[in-house]
């Protein structure tokens, strides 16, 4: 189900290097309320240092310098706790909130509008060489600790939820949860923010939960049907609690549903 993105023609079309980095210190503001000064931001945030070495080293690696481009990335590395490969292709607008622990492989493809969060991972499932890390498309967020594998494509407007692993491709506009990666919400069509970039992956559903208020309602209907064909009166409606719920102390299933 891989969608296709015009990654070269977006990335071929951006603007040279000091307008690059000036687009990333400026997306911050965007994204980070905390934010109040660009000499904080260009002083105390990692992950704006991770993307200006990573935009230097880059140009490095693509003009054939392939050991000053790694060695450079190392330096990087050791400063802000982000792992570039110099290989990676990064499009404009990109942010590392909080830049802790995130790694990005050698043939990553990122498009523009992208966010991740601390201890995202964009990693490979090969050893082979060739293509083997993701494609994330325009305005993906990344939530923290997730782990994106292999080369599969992440379509636009993505929302990845926090500690997520995913290793299939997914449609544009769909929300993934889980281990492994579950499409729970489509946003198609939905109302978003002036700039196209939705933050709100806090608000994304609970699989487990709605799984279990969906068995907790089967259960009730059953009873009731058994309870039918016994001739007996249907069992009380306790609003889905159970015996030990009525009795004071909450169980499981109800702590699930709430």
């Amino acid at each position: 189900m891989s969608e296709a993105i015009p990654m070269t023609a977006t990335l071929t079309a951006a603007p040279g290097l000091w307008a690059t980095l000036k687009e990333d210190l400026a997306c911050v503001f965007d994204r980070d309320p905390a934010a109040r000064s660009t000499f904080e931001v260009m002083t105390t945030y990692p992950g704006v240092h991770a993307i200006l070495v990573h935009r230097l080293s880059h140009r490095l690696w693509h003009s054939g310098w392939r050991f000053p481009a790694r060695f450079l990335s190392f330096l990087g590395r050791t400063l802000t706790n982000v792992d570039i490969h110099p290989g990676a292709t990064i499009g404009r607008r990109f942010f590392i909130d909080h830049g802790a622990c995130v790694v990005i492989g050698e043939t990553a493809e990122i498009g523009n509008d992208v966010t991740l969060y601390h201890g995202v991972t964009l990693g490979g499932t090969s050893w082979n060489k060739g293509k083997r890390h993701p494609t994330l498309a325009d305005g993906v967020v990344v939530g923290a600790g997730a782990k994106i594998l292999g080369p599969i494509v992440i379509g636009e407007r993505v929302r990845v939820g926090a500690n997520s692993v995913v290793v299939k491709d997914v449609p544009a506009d769909r929300t993934v949860v889980g281990v492994p990666g579950r499409i729970v919400d489509t946003r198609a069509g939905s109302l978003r923010p002036a700039n196209g970039i939705s933050l709100d992956h806090h608000l994304m559903p609970d699989p487990v939960a709605k799984s279990i208020a969906c068995l907790i309602e089967r259960i009730e209907t059953l009873e009731k049907e058994l309870a039918a064909v016994r001739n007996e009166p249907p069992p009380p409606d306790h609003s889905g609690q159970c015996q030990t719920c009525t009795a004071g102390d909450l169980c499981c299933e109800h702590e699930a549903m709430h």
